[in-house]
């Protein structure tokens, strides 16, 4: 999508740092969309539109100056950006803009149906599949939501250093909550699937998969016996995505959070920060995954960023400004939420790489403990690395053997200890998605984590004395 010519954007351009500055930017989106949820048979909600705007940002030294708006107008554009200019003083010296450089950035993820050519009847016939789909798993299945999503995104990043680049981003997902009752017990499982793929999506995840998956949590759930207390082994699944990672370890590495001195990872560049057997990656250039995206919302090519070398801290997340700030190089991490928005350092698709140690190996090697296959929520100090994380499913490890599910389980620790204990990483690699929270703004990204054993982590439960 073009949004608006060179010859306009330099024009624009020209009036923001007509009083000087160090860095001038136009930031263009338009975003079409389709959301829609159903709950327990009934569709509640359907949406369909675009939501289109423009923002400007001006950078003088340590000041940042922005506005947005829904005009693309080239008049209109052109008068926000003498305001920016006025809150410089007069009389300084214009503010230099390189010629541009224009660029339409290729998908990472190729699309084969664009998912604003499919009628919503389609759209609305995969809730209802995946709420037959559960239900059939059994007659404990009491009540079944869903909701679909799926967006495409134009931007366009132009500024002066002579960027000027256009990117098309697709995002597709669809989320499933089951409730499973006997007796007393009411307990929730939860799927999703969500990629940077077209409606193509549902044929290789189909809406039944998402449907029984978030069932089947559930009913383990009701079939599950209270967690114990105390210290325990606990090996990671692959299949609890990176949740750990993201959390306990990647947030602490985002370039604000270094510069501030706010994150316990904060001055450690080269020092060991986990096991020699952690490394963690931040990718932005994997194909289909949720946090993919070939530029960053400040037209830095995406990247794959080496955080924790074999233990050793290596980078942090930057944007322009946090980068600048500490003397390193933009990673491709500035995002936003939308044109509303300054862009801030925020992870993509995060992940702990995989070992070389079988994952049955790592689960025979435990006499006892729990082996976690679903993280929830939780709760991360970013300053002390100090975390609480609610499980969402996990069983007993017993002689060296997955045994029996247990519920209502916590894992309480600190990011750097967890991760320097480590001592068996998988040789098998497992994707979580969601949408990240930071700064009242949310993205979409990806975490990842082979199978993973800590020796000693405290767990939370209603059960038995700490050990």
């Amino acid at each position: 999508m073009s949004f608006m010519d060179e010859a306009s954007a330099r024009r624009i351009l020209e009036v923001l740092l007509s009083r000087g500055g160090d860095f001038g930017e136009i930031y263009c989106q338009a975003n079409q969309y389709t959301r829609m949820s159903l709950d327990d048979g009934k569709l509640e909600e359907i949406l369909s539109g675009e939501d289109s705007g423009v923002s400007m940002r001006l950078v003088a030294s340590d000041r940042t100056f922005f506005y947005s708006g829904n005009s693309l107008q080239v008049a209109t554009l052109v008068t926000e950006a003498g305001r920016l200019a006025r809150a410089l003083e007069e009389g300084q010296k214009s503010g230099v803009i390189a010629p541009f450089c224009p660029r339409d950035v290729p998908a990472i993820s190729p699309i084969r149906i664009l998912p604003a050519t499919v009628d919503l009847g389609q759209k609305v016939a995969l809730l209802r599949r995946a709420e037959k789909a559960a239900r059939h798993c059994h007659p404990a299945v009491v009540q079944f939501s869903a909701s679909y999503g799926d967006s495409t995104l134009s931007v366009a990043v132009i500024n002066s250093e002579g960027a000027f680049s256009r990117e098309t981003r697709i995002y597709t997902t669809l989320f499933g909550s089951a409730i499973a009752q006997e007796g007393e017990q009411i307990r929730t499982g939860y799927h999703s699937v969500a990629e940077t793929k077209g409606f193509e999506l549902f044929d290789e995840h189909p809406p039944e998969e998402v449907g029984k998956e978030a069932a089947r949590i559930a009913l383990v759930q009701i079939a599950a016996r209270p967690a114990p207390a105390g210290t325990f082994t606990v090996v990671l699944s692959s299949k609890a995505g990176g949740t750990m990672v993201h959390e306990a370890c990647g947030h602490g590495l985002e370039g604000d959070f270094a510069e501030k001195a706010l994150s316990i990872y904060a001055g450690k560049l080269g020092q060991r920060v986990a096991s020699e057997l952690v490394t963690v990656v931040d990718d932005g250039t994997l194909a289909n995954k949720r946090g993919s995206t070939g530029m960053d919302d400040e037209g830095i090519p995406s990247s794959r960023v080496l955080l924790i070398d074999h233990g050793i801290l290596k980078s942090y997340l930057h944007s322009r400004r946090t980068a600048g700030k500490l003397g390193h190089s933009p990673t491709g991490n500035g995002r936003r939420e939308s044109y509303r928005h300054l862009p801030i350092p925020r992870m993509r698709n995060t992940m702990i790489l995989s070992g070389d140690t079988p994952p049955e190996a790592i689960v025979a090697g435990v006499k006892e403990g729990i082996f976690v296959c679903q993280m929830g929520g939780g709760e991360v100090d970013i300053a002390s690395g100090n975390f609480i994380f609610n499980v969402g499913e996990a069983y007993m490890i017993r002689d060296g053997k997955v045994a029996e599910p247990i519920r209502d389980a916590t894992l309480i620790g600190n990011g750097p200890e967890v991760l320097g204990s480590i001592d068996a990483v998988g040789s098998d690699l497992g994707f979580g998605v969601g949408t990240c929270g930071k700064d009242g703004q949310r993205v979409p990204v990806a975490d990842a984590q082979p199978t993973l054993r800590i020796p000693k982590i405290v767990v939370g439960g209603t059960v038995g004395q700490a050990r």
